[in-house]
């Protein structure tokens, strides 16, 4: 499955997982994250998520070749939006858990999430206008309210990468941890919000 569900106690830990292609979103990736967050909110022992991933890249954003396939429609869906994430609402706090580039619709799965735990090796960037293209997965509106109006124009009008201490000294992230210990971390913090939630 390209994206992969599991739970530890109150906790749920959504994985993406299609790294030979960075995790990049096609159509599959996007009708089985919309599943898995069906699963998370559904499910009443579950009070609080964890979105990671497998590989060097937690997400390269969309799938090109799907998208030049014709696919494009394929790569959001109904409840959701683009991944089946973007735009979904939800009555659960989600984590992101990154580790390695979150590009482009990585970086717009990333703000989608309530809080953001990351590598010290992770870069953010929404890097489509080199591709003339546009962040149309709600980058243009929430990079702004993250990090400030001017530093997101900067990122959106040139398309460089925000490295993680960066992100962070922003506001956008809330703890830049060692790439060995982002696991526990994201953990630890989830586990402390589902006790609190359970108080």
């Amino acid at each position: 499955m390209p994206v992969e569900y599991k739970k530890q106690g109150n906790v749920a830990i959504i994985t993406m997982n299609r790294p030979e292609a960075r995790n990049a979103i096609n159509g599959e990736m996007a009708s089985t994250m919309e599943a898995a967050i069906d699963q998370m909110e559904s499910d009443p022992e579950v009070w609080v998520g964890i979105l990671t991933a497998v590989g060097k890249a937690f997400c390269a954003g969309a799938d090109l070749k799907e998208i030049s396939a014709g696919n494009g429609a394929a790569l959001s869906t109904k409840k959701g939006g683009f991944a089946g994430i973007a735009r979904r609402e939800r009555t659960k706090p989600l984590i992101a858990a990154i580790t390695g580039s979150a590009l482009a619709g990585g970086t717009e799965i990333a703000l989608s999430c309530d809080m953001i735990i990351c590598a010290d090796n992770t870069n953010f960037g929404l890097p489509e206008v080199k591709r003339s293209l546009v962040a149309g997965a709600g980058g243009l509106f929430r990079l702004p309210r993250a990090i400030g109006r001017a530093v997101a124009l900067e990122a959106i009008l040139t398309g460089d990468p925000l490295p993680s201490q960066r992100a962070y000294e922003l506001g956008m992230v809330n703890k830049v941890v060692p790439r060995a210990e982002l696991e526990a971390a994201t953990l630890e913090m989830a586990r402390k919000i589902a006790a609190t939630l359970a108080s």
